[in-house]
């Protein structure tokens, strides 16, 4: 193999290497996202199940004092 083919494969190793950082530092990121997001998805189904069963009290409620009446 010459200097210049050499220079070459060195070249191509070295943006291999740039290319694997990238994609690891945007793993890194994708994957603190879909974690933020995970925590972000409980936050919500937990306001959803607070905010449906305060509705299912009130329409009980509801039904109760139609009954009375």
């Amino acid at each position: 193999m010459d200097d210049r083919q050499l220079q070459v494969l060195e070249r191509k190793v070295d943006e291999l290497i740039q290319l694997c950082e990238q994609l690891d530092a945007e793993n890194r990121t994708l994957k603190s996202e879909t974690q933020n997001w995970k925590i972000e998805r409980e936050a919500l189904i937990e306001k959803t199940d607070t905010a449906r069963a305060k509705v299912d009290a009130m329409i009980q409620r509801l039904r109760a004092l139609e009954k009375e009446c």
